[in-house]
């Protein structure tokens, strides 16, 4: 390789690093102005939920997992926030990638992603381990702060603007309420009989709370309106 082909491709290493560490350092941000929101919201509701009716002691709690996860536990659900720390590129065949905005300037399709997962309070308290969560959406974010977000109702349907939309707090706080709000009307649902009517004596006796049985909001059932929001 002559040196001006060497020269290239340093060139086009570098400028491809500082565009992943560009999109990184506002994925981070993104994730800092979410867990601001939770925070702020928990905190909120708890009192709200305490002078509302006392005799009732619902749960309102946040709690870092780590560097890059956040937990927000309310009543019976726990949303976990969960950042990537890697840099992805939108598949050609995207909805975004028909934009004149990703036309004029094919780095803003490089995204970080935050990911929205939903999960029964319960299986964690009870070590569950065979239980469900789901994911509900999730947040992409380029290197001009814009973002889209793919995912259910309330969230996937409200927020999919790549071209304008701009991250800020009052965003932030926007997508936590829309996760809780879709959170609280997904309702845990009986599974089918037969897909619960077997159990051997080995997970009965080892412990019944953790064995095969899972449970989910969801499971068992088959949604078409689901299978089309998340898909």
């Amino acid at each position: 390789m002559d040196e001006a082909s060497k020269q290239e491709l340093l060139n086009n290493l570098v400028s491809k690093a500082y565009l992943k560490q560009d999109v990184y350092q506002n994925t981070l941000s993104t994730f800092e102005l979410l867990k601001t929101s939770i925070k702020k919201i928990i905190d909120e509701f708890r009192e709200k939920a305490k002078l509302q009716n006392p005799e009732y002691d619902i749960p309102f709690e946040f709690r870092k997992r780590g560097d890059f996860e956040i937990e927000m536990k309310f009543a019976g659900d726990i949303l976990i926030f969960m950042m990537h720390t890697n840099v992805f590129e939108i598949p050609r065949y995207h909805f975004v990638m028909k934009s004149s905005y990703v036309k004029e300037d094919k780095n803003r399709a490089y995204c970080g992603i935050i990911n929205i997962y939903n999960f029964l309070s319960d299986s964690f308290k009870h070590r569950r381990v065979n239980d469900s969560g789901y994911l509900i959406g999730r947040i992409f974010i380029n290197k001009d702060m814009h973002y889209f977000i793919e995912g259910k109702k309330e969230i996937g349907l409200l927020y999919n603007n790549f071209v304008n939309s701009e991250m800020n707090k009052e965003i932030a706080c926007d997508i936590v309420e829309s996760a809780i709000k879709y959170t609280i009307n997904f309702d845990l649902l009986t599974p089918p009989y037969e897909h619960v009517k077997l159990v051997s004596v080995h997970e009965f006796l080892t412990n019944l709370d953790s064995m095969s049985l899972k449970t989910g909001k969801r499971l068992g059932f088959q949604f078409k309106s689901d299978q089309k929001e998340i898909e």
